[in-house]
């Protein structure tokens, strides 16, 4: 369990510093847009390469790609989702994650702003 959980440090280190060069080369919207596309890219490649090498899958799915994105994480997700079949799920999958997370968003900012305003 420690060498997975040190894969998974290491990678997100590493994914972490790749996602602030990039935010920091880009800036705005469109540098989350890039890291979002970018690390689902890089996630579709890692799904179907590491498919028979789970050893690496902490190192690279979870703690690089992790560091760097967990929007990849949600774009796997959904096409496991699509691909068996279960395309309601997907439909909910996707409209409650957006929706869910930016009503999250705005109910903590009000919490917070009330709180330390």
């Amino acid at each position: 369990m420690i060498w997975t959980l040190s894969q998974v440090a290491l990678g997100g280190a590493i994914g972490c510093v790749l996602r602030f060069l990039t935010v920091m080369a880009i800036s705005g919207p469109l540098a989350t847009l890039t890291v979002n596309v970018v690390g689902s890219f890089a996630m579709g490649i890692l799904y179907v390469f590491l498919a028979g090498r789970m050893q690496f899958a902490p190192l690279l799915m979870v703690g690089v790609m992790g560091g760097f994105t967990t929007f990849s994480t949600f774009s796997l997700d959904v096409l496991k989702l699509w691909e068996a079949g279960q395309t309601l799920q997907v439909g909910a999958y996707v409209a409650g994650s957006v929706i869910l997370s930016i009503g999250a968003l705005v109910l903590g900012v009000g919490i917070a702003r009330g709180a330390f305003a």
